[in-house]
């Protein structure tokens, strides 16, 4: 498993419809994730950790060049027993992301604040656990939504190494109940006609699948998750500053 790496994101709001003529424009070109199950896709929920002041969220909403957030993510497909506890940072255009995989009870600990005997791991590991209770510690990181969708992943070939693109479908949220283990109610933070789609490369996007993009005339969005699902519990939806459908 990748602990680390940086890479380009692109984002794109598109209707159930849209999505299906892009995904058929792809075909030939990547292949399915290996780690998605019978039905092409996996099942994705995760906590998002932020200050009290929402300070994560008021950096993407200001377009901060420089910001980062903390969340621990379960696979809904797996037995759940491990937890992803991700950094994801990013700098101007670029993302770059820290990763450690933890039993769940460990995972959520860590994100607590609680020193788990990180001395205990291997230094890369140990490197990015620290980070994360110093983020929990110095900001007064807390959970604050849970962010859960449905992911249909490819990947490109040996010719496209490290390309990703994503189609996330069912896109809800909640702000109670923040345990990841506990099955309560969601709610949309996106029309169910929604898909949100990713690109993600190492390098740069390839030239064929940039001709794609344009042709179906797909536009770059500035769209987060988290922030969507926290403005949709927000009194005043109007006044979003983080998406507006078109």
């Amino acid at each position: 498993m990748i602990r680390k790496f940086n890479r380009y994101e692109l984002k794109y709001i598109l209707t159930h419809k849209e999505h299906l003529k892009v995904a058929e424009a792809l075909k030939g070109y990547l292949k399915r994730d290996r780690h998605a199950g019978d039905k092409g896709l996996y099942r994705i929920a995760s906590l998002y950790y932020d200050s009290p002041d929402l300070s994560c969220y008021r950096n993407k909403i200001d377009g901060i060049w420089y910001r980062r957030k903390l969340r621990l993510r379960v696979y809904k497909d797996s037995d759940m027993a491990y937890g992803f506890v991700e950094i994801k940072q990013r700098i101007n255009r670029t993302v770059q992301k820290r990763r450690l995989v933890l039993p769940i009870d460990q995972a959520k600990a860590l994100c607590a604040g609680e020193d788990i005997g990180i001395d205990r791991l291997d230094p890369l590991d140990r490197a990015t656990a620290s980070e994360v209770l110093f983020l929990v510690k110095a900001l007064g990181m807390r959970p604050q939504c849970i962010i859960s969708y449905h992911r249909r992943p490819f990947e490109g070939s040996i010719y496209d190494h490290g390309l990703r693109v994503t189609f996330d479908t069912y896109l809800k949220y909640r702000i109670h109940e923040l345990d990841l283990a506990v099955a309560a109610k969601n709610r949309f933070f996106l029309p169910p006609d929604i898909v949100v789609m990713e690109i993600k490369a190492n390098e740069k996007v390839p030239v064929w699948l940039t001709s794609i993009i344009g042709a179906l005339q797909c536009n770059i969005k500035r769209v987060s998750k988290y922030c969507i699902g926290l403005e949709q519990s927000f009194s005043n939806r109007r006044n979003s500053r983080i998406y507006q459908l078109q």
